[in-house]
């Protein structure tokens, strides 16, 4: 048994016992690695993985009842832990939330739902053309390059670039077109 496992076992078997001086070492004791342990899960969110420490600490203290003796203590703990981070998951929705004045110049927050789904929609109809071949329409037909412009911008002739374009517009009609069968 590795030491760490044997010293908190030895407070955990003292504070049952009503040792509270060794209870309330045990619970400082599991505070960094519970620490540690939120915050490699959580990230940047460094005051939920403070609450959920509190959190399992408290879960540990009502639940210390339930300690068997042959149990690790180390993966009793952490079992209650990894309780404690599904349920604030799932509080939360599994979603990262970034508060918006962190991220004022995000240009999609003013595009209506409407031009989220097109844009969406776009990128996906290009998405079945090569890379060359997208980037000489996103640069002609969506942000307004001559021709020319575009062929110098993308490494292509401007005769090159001019067929590039008309094969891609082919393949985009074929591929958003329906075909009767």
């Amino acid at each position: 048994m590795a030491e760490r496992e044997v010293h908190l076992r030895r407070l955990m078997q003292a504070g049952l016992a009503g040792d509270a001086t060794a209870w309330r070492s045990l619970l400082m004791d599991l505070r960094a690695p519970l620490r540690a342990f939120f915050r490699r899960r959580l990230f940047d969110c460094e005051a939920d993985a403070e609450d959920l420490v509190q959190e399992t600490l408290i879960a540990i203290h009502a639940k210390r009842a339930t300690f068997q003796p042959d149990q690790s203590v180390g993966a009793w703990c952490y079992a209650i832990a990894r309780y404690k981070l599904i349920d604030h998951l799932r509080r939360q929705g599994r979603r990262v939330t970034v508060p918006l004045e962190d991220h004022q110049d995000v240009l999609w927050a003013s595009e209506t739902a409407e031009e989220g789904v097109a844009r969406r929609d776009l990128s996906r109809v290009l998405s079945i053309l090569p890379a060359r071949q997208r980037r000489l329409i996103e640069d002609v037909r969506l942000a307004g390059f001559s021709v020319a412009e575009a062929a110098r911008r993308n490494g292509f002739t401007e005769g090159a670039a001019k067929v590039s374009v008309h094969r891609a517009m082919r393949t985009l009609t074929a591929s958003v077109t329906p075909h009767e069968d």
